[in-house]
């Protein structure tokens, strides 16, 4: 995902990186992968996985797959935090003994890091995981001059999920517009059926430049747009601020969630009963957890009668909820959300580039791409987008991705994300400050930071 929450950057990504962009031309282009002349020489690999949004179960696979592949060879798989991930990668990825050999990158940073140098050439692997398949938004990102340095990971778009039983009480129904949504969301809170204190109708921190970001796009407007070889801010345009408006509207009158949070973890505040609706991509359906469906169970009991609860556990979950995507405009139409997911890609500065270029094969062969679909994940290759089902959760998914927006791919991009640059701007909103003012102001940071 692309989730930054890190603190300000002193220096511009490209600045900390220059040295990247030309370390190791030579020994960073390895032979292609149908070349046996050689073979690699066994070493521990490391890769960055971000977050908890790879599951166990497909960091096992990649561990055991990749041994067995590599004979001689082992993978260590580092979790980072998303929050301080850019000046994390910025000191690990200019050095070559802390840079991983394989890293995932949220893909609204993807760009940066692109541009500065920060990874090898991967052009020659495009045709063999998956050409024209995979997801072309993400290829794009992860592209400069035509060659492509970070391939796609998975995208999430986001959707919403609702407590169907809050929405039967409230006697509000499933939305069909965004200006339906506002309403159901306000009538949710107003309605309140269990009497919860701080009760949100729609958690929407103040912070969540996400899914706020869903408003201004299906309104046509966007958040930078570049004019001639210069970028600028775009939250000023008329159709930035009509989105604006409604997200107003929504954290006056529908939330109670905090003005200075984040988006983080928004099913916590779900399951605990305090709000009727939360947005995030389909896989945070695992995160679901409701009191009265919680069997207990221990999560490393893997006997007959544990599995049998956790199944009933489930079933209780999805009884009590429901998920849509965001609705557009006009009935019958999705909103342009937020495109959530990663990029994959090997450092420029990997020691052992030839067994990481052997790991991505991996990560792109058929059986790990049907896995990422079968944890909600919608995978890079799009040829492997059925395994995530037909159910309403799948559907939510596919509806929302298909008219899923990235940030503008801009070269400095990353180092908006690093200033929070937006989380400020729509706590601003959030706080009450009026659109166009906050808006003036944050056009103005974004180009000095992007130009």
């Amino acid at each position: 995902m692309s989730i930054v929450r890190s603190s300000r950057i002193a220096l511009p990504l490209v600045a900390v990186l220059a040295l990247t962009a030309c370390a190791g031309d030579a020994e960073t282009t390895p032979e292609g992968p149908d070349d046996t002349a050689s073979t690699p020489e066994a070493a521990e690999i490391r890769l960055w996985l971000n977050g908890t949004d790879t599951p166990q179960e497909l960091r096992d696979y990649l561990t055991e797959t990749f041994a067995a592949e590599n004979p001689g060879s082992t993978l260590v798989i580092e979790e980072q935090d998303w929050n301080g991930l850019v000046p994390r990668l910025q000191t690990a990825l200019a050095s070559e003994q802390q840079s991983p050999d394989v890293v995932e990158i949220g893909n609204t940073q993807a760009p940066t890091f692109a541009y500065a140098g920060a990874f090898a050439d991967l052009t020659d692997l495009y045709e063999e995981v998956g050409g024209e398949d995979l997801l072309q938004g993400f290829v794009e990102a992860g592209s400069v001059d035509g060659a492509v340095y970070a391939l796609p990971y998975y995208s999430g778009a986001r959707a919403v999920f609702y407590r169907a039983d809050l929405f039967e009480a409230a006697g509000v129904a499933e939305p069909t517009t965004l200006a339906e949504f506002t309403d159901a969301a306000i009538a949710l809170q107003e309605a309140n059926p269990e009497g919860t204190a701080n009760f949100s109708g729609f958690w929407f921190p103040g912070q969540d430049w996400y899914n706020g970001t869903a408003w201004v796009y299906t309104h046509g407007g966007d958040l930078a747009v570049q004019e001639g070889d210069q970028w600028v801010g775009a939250l000023s345009s008329p159709e930035s601020q009509e989105g604006l408006a409604e997200v107003q509207r929504l954290f006056t009158e529908a939330t109670n969630a905090p003005r200075d949070a984040d988006s983080n973890e928004p099913w916590v505040p779900f399951n605990n009963g305090e709000a009727g609706m939360f947005s995030a991509p389909t896989w945070a359906r695992w995160s679901i957890d409701l009191p009265e469906c919680n069997e207990g169970v221990d999560p490393e009991d893997t006997s007959p009668e544990a599995e049998e609860a956790r199944a009933a556990q489930a079933a209780c979950n999805d009884e009590h909820t429901g998920v849509f995507a965001l609705p557009g405009l006009t009935e019958g139409e999705a909103a342009t959300v937020f495109a959530g997911g990663s990029n994959i890609a090997i450092p420029t500065n990997s020691q052992h580039p030839e067994l990481a270029r052997s790991l991505l094969e991996i990560m792109f062969a058929e059986e790990y791409q049907t896995m990422l679909a079968e944890n909600g994940l919608i995978p890079a290759n799009s040829q492997y987008a059925d395994a995530l089902g037909d159910d309403e959760y799948a559907t939510a998914a596919l509806d929302a991705a298909l008219g899923a927006k990235l940030t503008p791919a801009a070269e400095s991009w990353a180092d908006v994300e690093g200033a929070r640059l937006l989380e400020d701007f729509f706590q601003q909103v959030a706080n009450g400050a009026d659109p166009a003012e906050a808006a003036a102001e944050t056009d103005r940071l974004i180009a000095d930071t992007l130009n």
